[in-house]
């Protein structure tokens, strides 16, 4: 219970930020897809950022262990097409449709249906894509640290740094 519980208020607590950082909304979504606004991938980033530093923090404090996934080229170059293809046209990524279903705009039940559907077609071709698409470029449980052999937070560093000046030129371009 206390899982699920915890799972709920991070949930809300991240729905809340999404709508405050305007990144549910469909012109931001468009906007994004065209690279004229970075307001969705300044998100993501900071997202990334806090999540990784957060992981790790609890990681090295023996709080959680890591469940790495393998890296499998052909089931991502595969998944981030679908992906960025339904996000496309539709104009919503799962989370920011559920967002925008939350403020009201049923326009994002119909990415939320697809997204359902998208699902129910993947769960029936899994046996298939298991022998051939998920067997392409597989590298295995990796990391960045460990491919590189250096300690995680040398990488969490260098990702701070870059994603902090990327932040600085966006807004510099007005981005």
């Amino acid at each position: 219970m206390n899982e699920l519980l915890t799972g709920a208020i991070t949930g809300i607590l991240f729905g809340f930020l999404m709508q405050k950082a305007q990144v549910i909304r469909y012109d931001r979504q468009l906007a994004a897809l065209r690279l004229t606004d970075m307001t969705i991938v300044k998100f993501m980033l900071t997202t990334i950022l806090v999540a990784m530093v957060g992981i790790y923090l609890l990681y090295d404090l023996g709080l959680v262990k890591l469940s790495i996934k393998p890296l499998i080229l052909g089931g991502n170059v595969l998944g981030g097409l679908i992906f960025g293809i339904g996000w496309g046209i539709v104009g919503y990524c799962p989370a920011t449709a559920m967002g925008a279903l939350g403020e009201g705009r049923y326009d994002s039940v119909f990415g939320l249906l697809g997204m359902i559907l998208g699902a129910g077609i993947y769960a029936e071709a899994y046996p298939l894509m298991k022998a051939t698409v998920l067997t392409w470029g597989d590298f295995g449980k990796i990391t960045l640290p460990g491919v590189l052999g250096i300690n995680h937070w040398i990488v969490i560093v260098i990702l701070v740094a870059v994603f902090i000046a990327l932040f600085r030129w966006f807004e510099k371009k007005g981005l």
